[in-house]
């Protein structure tokens, strides 16, 4: 995921792919703790598309805060 990417979807957009990358990431979780992980780096990569989402969809929020 780039975030050229994400700066090009609307806030709803963006929030729901958050949800769905926090259900992966917890999948992710469930699937290590019970061993049957099988790539542990998709794990990191998952983390920092979450990270991402919020920095984009906070970007969002503050440009228009100082819009208004």
């Amino acid at each position: 995921m780039d975030a050229k990417e994400l700066l090009s979807k609307t806030p709803d957009q963006l929030k729901d792919q958050l949800v769905a990358l926090k259900k992966e990431a917890f999948n992710l979780r469930f699937q290590q703790a019970t061993g049957q992980l099988e790539s542990t780096a998709r794990m990191r990569v998952v983390r920092r598309d979450v990270a991402r989402v919020k920095t984009i969809l906070n970007q969002k929020a503050a440009d228009a805060a100082a819009s208004n």
